[in-house]
């Protein structure tokens, strides 16, 4: 659909406009020592002036020398949070018999600011959890009621690899409305933002905002930064095979070595947008008149997860990173006909021993050339 332009107020206007329409608004905003998300009641609180450095096993705010709102990488927390939440009830019982399944309310949520990656993550747990024979009924409705507004990303972080993933820097398809910020050049420009339309909800939200049609220099300038964006990745993923890599990789003496360094505490798993597993678990009062029963999200790297029949599956950390990597990169493919990362970087950025699964994989790979090259 067409591109127009809002300026600064104009994004504040959105965010009113939502709010009337009865949202609630996410978004993100600085909280401590990081820029995370939250409910937004107005645009101000939005991270002006706020930009992150990011490494393996590390995050920090920066300043900026602008006031770009959206010019920061991907914070500790994904969208995931609000569409699958980590603690949810599910049903409760008292001594009676009497059954009540959770009276869970339905938030309308209109998520401000979500990057490629993560328009690509909430797509591909919509294929999970909302796909099937049996969806997630909790999270279908959440992800029915949503109103999404996208952001171009014009400033990878030093994690990023999401142009090897296919998934970013532009935004691709699910948005209401995408933004791509143009912060002032100079004295004589203005802070602004291009704005497309992929729905009629988010035209018509768009027709009630002050806005203007997009000049050629404007909606050239912002293709020209995403594209650059692109070339500025901090990370990359080996342009390989990475399910034959990892099929053909499973007895590999390098998983020995991950498991050196991996402490299995499941932050990488906490962190991943697309990462979706889930346990159960009853709890009792005191007396033992009432229970509920409450769905938590589960990693594959504690020890529980494939606890069968009296003992686990996979006790080593070593066989659990294997897991977690494969599944993410490998046999994803065969259950949900894709890759089940985004490229976002945060399992690196927030791995307390800085574990860079873009690195472990290019190991894979360089050792599975070098044996090619032996059989040659």
């Amino acid at each position: 659909m067409g591109q127009s332009i809002i300026d600064t107020d104009g994004l504040g206007a959105l965010v009113q406009v939502l709010i009337g329409d009865g949202y609630q608004v996410i978004g993100p905003t600085v909280s401590g020592s990081a820029i995370v998300l939250a409910e937004l009641t107005d645009a101000g609180q939005l991270p002006a002036g706020w930009g992150v450095e990011t490494g393996p096993g590390y995050y920090r705010l920066r300043p900026r020398e602008d006031d770009a709102m959206f010019a920061h990488s991907a914070g500790p927390q994904s969208w995931k949070t609000f569409l699958h939440p980590a603690r949810r009830k599910l049903w409760s019982t008292d001594e009676d018999g009497s059954f009540r399944a959770a009276d869970e309310e339905t938030p309308r949520y209109a998520l401000l600011g979500v990057r490629g990656c993560d328009l690509a993550a909430i797509a591909k747990l919509h294929g999970v959890l909302g796909g099937g024979s049996h969806p997630d009924g909790s999270f279908e409705a959440r992800h029915r009621s949503l109103f999404v507004v996208a952001v171009n990303c014009t400033e990878p972080g030093e994690v990023c690899f999401c142009a090897s993933m296919g998934t970013g820097p532009g935004a691709g398809p699910g948005a209401d409305l995408t933004l791509t910020e143009l912060t002032a050049s100079g004295p004589a420009d203005s802070h602004r933002f291009l704005v497309e339309t992929g729905t009629e909800a988010g035209a018509d939200l768009l027709g009630r905002l002050d806005h203007r049609d997009a000049a050629a220099d404007e909606t050239d300038r912002a293709r020209t930064e995403v594209a650059a964006a692109a070339h500025r990745m901090g990370r990359a993923m080996p342009e390989v095979d990475l399910r034959a890599l990892l099929a053909g990789s499973r007895d590999s003496t390098h998983w020995e070595d991950v498991a050196e360094r991996c402490l299995t505490c499941g932050n990488c798993t906490m962190v991943c947008p697309t990462c979706f597993c889930t346990t159960t678990e009853d709890v009792t009062d005191l007396t033992g008149d009432h229970t509920e029963r409450w769905q938590r999200w589960q990693s594959c790297f504690e020890l529980d997860f494939s606890y069968l029949h009296g003992g686990s599956v996979r006790s080593s950390g070593e066989s659990r990173y294997r897991q977690w990597l494969t599944h993410k990169l490998g046999t994803w493919y065969d259950q949900f006909g894709g890759s089940g990362c985004v490229g976002c970087g945060r399992c690196i950025a927030w791995c307390p021993v800085g574990i860079d699964l873009t690195e472990e994989v290019g190991r894979l790979a360089a050792t599975a050339a070098a044996g090619e090259s032996a059989d040659a």
